[in-house]
């Protein structure tokens, strides 16, 4: 991986908002009332880390 002089190593906050919509449409399209497998569960999981991760990195931007 290439490292430019002017990196800061952090994401533009536009990014970090894509970043999270897109955590988010993923948890929204596979949310069912009928509950998950282990496997979907621990997918869901990852996900939801990510995106508090996300969360995190756009309060600190803010």
């Amino acid at each position: 991986m290439a490292v430019h002089c002017h990196s800061t190593g952090a994401l533009p906050v536009t990014r970090l908002h894509e970043i999270h919509d897109c955590l988010t449409l993923a948890l929204d399209a596979t949310e069912r009332p009928t509950g998950y497998s282990q496997s979907e569960r621990e997918a869901r999981s990852y996900v939801r880390a990510a995106l508090r991760q996300i969360i995190k990195l756009m309060e600190a931007e803010a």
